[in-house]
């Protein structure tokens, strides 16, 4: 197996099986098959191609809101997020009420979509989010997430029992027990408090007033308060109360005293009001202090003495925290008398201080809390020149400022005053432009991802700003495109740049941290991406620079052998590379050769990529025979494409013709030797027919001499010529083979012989040797 197969899975090659077994997601892709079979007496290669698609099963998705707690009414979205899993990907919703019961699809934009907007959220939306994410393969189902809709108090409803309603209002009898509720819907549940006639008489949803008397009959307020939101609702009813006694007599007031404690305007005093309003004849109400005798007190008379009211001024620098303090009360008809307390304290720690910007960063609130302590400690806000900023408020202080532009770098003191305590206590809180922090430079490689981080950091973040990106064209990055991917949460947002390209992507981002959310176009690459933070008191910025650098260049490619086939439709290319250098495969690419009449050539094209680091030769169809094409090749490593090769045209196929050629001549020249040996043979056997024939191929002496003898019976006709010819040697009657011819040779001519010489020679006695004769056949195809 090749190196580097570990990657695609646990592999096996079986003949012509690859079984590939724990599969990987690196093993998406082609795979190409190379067979060798024969054919005709050769081998010859064929190529199959397989498109492997793997498919990842879907991971757990988890579920995160833009908010756990929102306030009824402003936008809230829950967003599924699964790490793996092979799109297409479906998406469902489901919605649990807080207490149980079926589960439900919520409504509201995206239901099927991995977001889901509650545009705006009502107080029904409250309850548990489970996401369900679906694909080809399998689905998963995410933890429930609880998402918390604050709203309230509605105004309040008041219940009188008993229920005894009269014209504009609700009547009693004296010496009745009356119950009176509230209800006002609120998360997190209202905190109810009852005023009668303006005055505290309890802290309670329910509040139980046993044996009621005439004094107690008034106007009722419940006071319904959302600790989270700040808000506050009201309902009011009159309650009268009639008397079931007949006149004469004592009657006590209803009830028992009631004690509070004020501090003076100057902080310096505290006010112990005693009030028992009510019966005949009025209360007596004194105030007795620590380590006070009442015989002291018995002794003034009537000093300290009050009716139905009673009133001390206690110096606060006199008083040691903790001290406790009683109003005692005296009435004809109580043998008893009755009485209440109150302690005087400071409470521990000291005030705390927060700012928070209001929607659309139109106003800032500074909160100043210190709760506790009798009396309760009065706060005041102060500029950092000491000027005093709104009125002064009991445990809590808020101070709304309008974001004018002149906010950024002011600081705030809230100062906290109690009348036993000799100094005051204060908190400080500087309004400041957000403080962001990033990494300066970001490197990645050509092709990868990168993360670019941007988070707030300081007491800014608590006027709610909210971080972002923008592309170097000045648009903010939204969720949804496909070069991006964004990951936020409350002080913080990540964006990941994907598939790097060098240099288009290299720059300087930018990040933002804003309320507003402007329309998104898709962003150019290359520029200035920048990391800004705006709240309702400024902006800051903070460059981030990425820098997409490319891999190292790969060796470089020299094509070796570039020759058509005998249909001019495929061509073979072999090519090697020259030097090191890390690939990861090879481009083929073509253009027709620049023809006369044109003035720039064709632009390349791709013939072939995607091509094997191991491959070092391509067969390439699709051609055009009447056109001349010239090609090149390129190593490529990742994205980084080396030099490419020469540029070359394909070279004509070899003349496959020539061992048949040379075959059919070899043959046609053995038949034509044997039909020139038979046609010889044929001639001397039959010199009498052929005589021409004979004469031109066996006379080879000179003129007169006679033929040499080719067979046996050629001998037995020369052998009986020369019998015959023998008795006419003398006989002048017989003519020479001249005179017979008719002409009379000069005497002593040697060209002519005489009849004593013989025609022809006897066979070895010849003065001149035997000639010899070659025969060329040439045979044509």
């Amino acid at each position: 197996m090749a190196p580097g197969t570990g990657l695609l899975g646990r592999a096996t090659l079986r003949n012509g099986t690859l079984e590939l077994r724990e599969l990987r997601v690196a093993a998406q892709g082609r795979f190409l098959c190379q067979g060798l079979f024969p054919e005709r007496g050769r081998l010859r290669v064929g190529y199959a191609a397989v498109l492997l698609r793997v498919l990842v099963p879907v991971s757990k998705p988890f579920v995160r809101p833009t908010a756990a707690a929102a306030a009824e009414g402003a936008a809230v979205a829950l967003t599924c997020t699964v790490r793996e899993g092979t799109e297409p990907l479906s998406f469902s919703w489901q919605h649990q009420e807080p207490r149980g019961g079926p589960s439900v699809t919520p409504e509201g934009p995206g239901g099927s979509r991995a977001e889901l907007q509650l545009t705006p959220a009502n107080r029904s939306h409250t309850g548990w989010y489970i996401c369900t994410v679906r694909n080809e393969v399998n689905n998963r189902t995410s933890d429930p997430v609880y998402l918390d809709i604050v709203y309230g108090p509605d105004e309040p409803a008041i219940r009188v029992e008993p229920f005894s309603p009269e014209q504009g209002g609700f009547s009693a009898g004296e010496r009745e027990d009356v119950v009176l509720s509230c209800l006002a819907p609120s998360n997190p549940p209202s905190r109810y408090v009852w005023l009668h006639n303006g005055s505290q008489v309890h802290i309670g949803q329910t509040y139980v007033i046993t044996a009621i008397a005439r004094a107690q009959a008034g106007t009722y307020t419940c006071l319904a308060e959302n600790s989270h939101l700040q808000t506050r609702t009201q309902a009011t009813i009159v309650l009268t109360v009639y008397c079931k006694y007949p006149r004469g007599g004592a009657d006590p007031p209803a009830g028992s005293p009631s004690c509070s404690a004020l501090a003076s305007e100057d902080q310096r005093d505290v006010a112990l009001r005693c009030r028992w309003l009510g019966g005949f004849p009025l209360a007596r109400l004194r105030w007795v202090g620590p380590q006070e005798e009442e015989e002291e007190e018995e002794k003034e008379g009537l000093m300290g003495t009050s009716f139905s009211m009673a009133t001390r001024i206690q110096s606060g620098a006199a008083t040691r925290n903790g001290s406790s303090f009683s109003c005692l009360a005296s009435h004809p008809a109580l043998p008893l008398g009755a009485a209440c307390g109150t302690t005087l304290w400071v409470p521990s720690g000291g005030p705390s201080c927060a700012a928070a910007a209001t929607k659309g960063d139109e106003y800032v609130m500074l909160r100043c809390r210190w709760e506790g302590g009798t009396p309760l400690v009065t706060l005041r806000w102060r500029d950092g020149a000491g000027r005093t900023l709104g009125d002064p408020a009991a445990s809590a202080a808020v101070l709304v400022l309008s974001t004018d532009g002149s906010l950024g770098g002011r600081e705030f003191v809230c100062v906290a005053a109690h009348p036993l305590r000799a100094a005051a206590a204060e908190c400080r809180l500087r309004l400041e432009v957000p403080e962001l922090e990033a990494e300066s430079e970001v490197a990645v490689l050509e092709g990868g991802e990168a993360q670019l981080a941007c988070r707030q950091r300081g007491s800014s973040a608590s006027l709610g700003a909210a971080v972002a990106w923008y592309d170097p064209k000045e648009r903010e990055v939204t969720p949804g495109l496909a070069k991006y991917r964004l990951e936020q949460g409350e002080a913080w947002v990540n964006l990941t740049v994907r598939d790097a390209e060098w240099p288009g992507d290299g720059g300087i981002y930018r990040c933002t941290a804003t309320h507003a959310v402007r329309d998104a176009e898709w962003p150019g690459d290359g520029g200035i991406y920048r990391c800004t933070a705006t709240n309702a008191v400024g902006t800051a910025s903070l460059p981030v620079r990425l820098r997409v650098d490319r891999y190292p260049a790969p060796p470089n490619v020299t094509i070796s052998k570039l020759r058509y086939t005998r249909a001019r439709t495929e061509v073979r290319l072999e090519w090697r590379t020259q030097g090191a250098g890390n690939l990861t495969g090879f481009v083929v690419q073509r253009r027709q050769t620049k023809k006369p009449l044109r003035e720039t050539p064709s632009p390349w094209e791709t013939a072939a990529g995607d091509i094997e680091p191991h491959s070092r030769d391509r067969r390439l169809g699709g051609l055009d025979p009447a056109v001349l094409y010239a090609f090149r090749v390129l190593a490529v490593n990742h994205r980084t494409a080396g030099h490419p090769s020469e540029v070359q045209t394909p070279a004509e196929p070899p003349f496959e013709a020539y061992p048949a050629v040379t075959g059919a001549a070899v043959a046609g020249m053995l038949v034509a030797t044997a039909a020139s040996l038979l046609a010889v043979h044929c001639i001397a056997r039959h010199r009498e027919t052929l005589p021409r024939l004979h004469d031109l191929l066996f006379r080879t002496a000179g003129p007169g001499a006679q033929e040499p003898v080719g067979t046996a019976e050629d001998a037995e006709a020369a052998a009986g010529g020369e019998e015959e010819a023998g008795p006419a040697q003398g006989d002048p009657s017989v003519p020479s083979a001249a005179a017979g011819a008719g002409a009379a040779p000069a005497q002593g001519d040697p060209s002519v012989p005489s009849a004593a010489e013989p025609l022809s020679a006897a066979p070895g006695t010849a003065d001149d040797p035997p000639d010899n004769v070659t025969i060329a056949v040439t045979a044509t195809p």
